[in-house]
């Protein structure tokens, strides 16, 4: 099976580097290689460390790098470990990391990976199906629904959380709900009649979402990759994230804030980049998209740079 892979923000991404002729990269999201491939692309000096957890989507990327050899080094595992994995592969030290938190057009195409409330396919939406840890289904089908709005309101923002919850209850009363197919349904019918009429986008959308990062903890693994990423970053180094909704922009901000104010760098860009109308329009995924940057390098904090409550040393 084929995937249209479109890297986002990629220019933007590349233009905020700014990094040494002999730069270390960790590509945290591999994914399919589309940001590894540019990377060592751009310099025949640079180096791309690669982590993904996805077995799939890293032998793609495997085989679509090959022809860039020893520059280019795959590590199976989660960017919430990215530390740990480095230092197992003897890099102590790099000077940029990337992290793309969109979910690959291969994972929502493939309707047997459960992601994609478009495609029917056992409810599942575990990016490591083999790490053990709860599917979509045995969350749906398991718990109460009071904690199942409590994932559809935090995680997704769905307005109609308790009346879909409720919906999803009174189903697996009748039978277990183990089809992303079998979801929808469910969830239409929690969703008010003249609101169904009225919706621009697909009903199940943000419950998908809600879902699938609840089966990842994916704002877990972003809070924890994030201080993994700083801590393996030489400094003049730079993290640079790529967000897709608002739960996640605000973690990466509210960070890039405290370090900041800490003395331990800068966000740079100052302010998040955003996609042009050409992009969107070339790729819609790229829509939510935002791009912020820190930039590693000791300074006084906030507190200790003022004399006094309003002056500056």
């Amino acid at each position: 099976m084929g995937f249209e892979h479109i890297p986002v923000l990629l220019t933007k991404v590349i233009e905020c580097m700014d990094l040494k002729a002999d730069a270390l990269i960790v590509d945290g999201t591999l994914g399919l290689g589309g940001y590894s491939e540019a990377f060592l692309k751009r310099s025949s000096r640079w180096r791309v460390v690669g982590i993904d957890r996805d077995e799939q989507a890293r032998d793609i990327a495997c085989r679509r790098l090959a022809p860039f050899g020893e520059r280019f080094l795959a590590l199976d595992g989660d960017f919430r470990n990215m530390k740990e994995l480095c230092v197992s592969a003897g890099i102590c030290t790099v000077d940029c990391v990337v992290l793309d938190l969109g979910v690959s057009n291969m994972q929502l195409a493939d309707g047997r990976r459960g992601f994609s409330f478009r495609e029917d396919g056992p409810l599942d939406m575990r990016m490591d199906p083999a790490a053990g840890t709860l599917s979509a289904a045995e969350l749906v089908n398991g718990i109460s629904r009071e904690a199942l709005t409590d994932i559809f309101r935090k995680y997704g923002e769905e307005r109609f959380a308790w009346s879909i919850a409720g919906e999803i209850v009174k189903e697996r009363l009748k039978r277990p709900i183990t089809t992303t197919a079998g979801l929808v349904e469910v969830i239409r019918r929690g969703i008010p009649a003249p609101v169904m009429r009225k919706m621009n986008g697909h009903p199940a959308r943000k419950v998908f979402q809600a879902l699938r990062i609840a089966v990842n903890d994916e704002l877990g693994a972003l809070e924890q990759g994030l201080n993994e990423a700083f801590s393996l970053l030489a400094q003049g180094g730079r993290l640079l994230v790529v967000t897709y909704h608002s739960l996640e922009d605000r973690i990466v901000k509210r960070r890039f804030k405290e370090w900041s104010e800490e003395g331990k760098g800068v966000p740079e860009p100052r302010k998040g980049q955003v996609p042009d109308d050409e992009e969107i329009e070339r790729n819609p995924k790229s829509r939510s998209a935002r791009l912020r940057g820190f930039f590693k390098k000791d300074m006084p904090s906030k507190a200790e740079g003022r004399i006094g409550p309003w002056r500056k040393v």
